[in-house]
């Protein structure tokens, strides 16, 4: 039987660094490759299979709507799964916006402690957001690739979501997500799976692109 230790469990990173400060910086990578996109490239594919580049800006901020929420202690699927309708030269506002938000949410130590009760899991708000900070990094890579961009990543991020994703399997995700979905609000179950199964990628590869290619993308 595995164990959590107890730093991971209360921090969410193995280093002992407050996740909330890891999540931040991850954020701000998020805020820097947003702030980079052309309205051009706005109808432009991404490699997150169902998304153009504006409706990925607008998942991503509804990815730190959901995760105000969790720190407030509320059910985070009372956000949508992306905002929508924005001028197109009002995302960076909004992401700042959440970013905001997302601090003043998680300010209390008690979100660290809290369990968060979601569809495929419930973990210490501290787990969920280590968790969370997986999909802003792939996101932002998502987005970078689509806009020709390379950010500069943040070291403890990139670790922080590859500890919170390279215990799931790397295949049979399909299925997973299914069984996932049943239990998710109706208007949830037939948004696309979020990960693909896991691509084939070099030992000695960048952690950023081993991450992506666990999460299904190809680096």
């Amino acid at each position: 039987m595995t164990t959590t230790s107890p730093i991971l469990a209360l921090t969410g990173t193995s280093t002992g660094t407050d996740v909330r400060t890891v999540f931040a910086r991850a954020v701000a990578t998020g805020g820097d490759v947003i702030a980079a996109v052309r309205p051009d490239q706005l109808d432009g594919p991404t490699p997150c299979t169902g998304y153009d580049v504006r409706t990925l800006v607008g998942h991503m901020v509804g990815v730190l709507e959901r995760v105000v929420l969790m720190g407030r202690g509320e059910n985070p699927f009372q956000a949508p799964d992306k905002v929508t309708g924005l001028a197109d030269d009002a995302w960076l506002a909004a992401w700042s916006d959440a970013a905001e938000r997302v601090a003043e949410a998680w300010a209390d130590d008690a979100s660290l402690v809290r369990i968060v009760h979601l569809p495929w899991a419930q973990e210490s708000g501290a787990l969920t957001l280590a968790s969370y900070c997986n999909e802003i990094v792939v996101h932002t890579w998502d987005l970078a690739t689509a806009t020709g961009q390379h950010p500069t990543w943040d070291d403890e991020a990139v670790a922080t979501a590859w500890e919170s994703i390279r215990g799931m399997p790397g295949e049979g995700r399909p299925e997973m997500f299914a069984a996932v979905k049943a239990g998710m609000p109706e208007e949830y179950r037939t948004a696309p799976d979020p990960w693909a199964d896991a691509v084939p990628v070099a030992d000695d590869a960048d952690l950023i692109d081993r991450l992506v290619a666990w999460n299904g993308r190809r680096p």
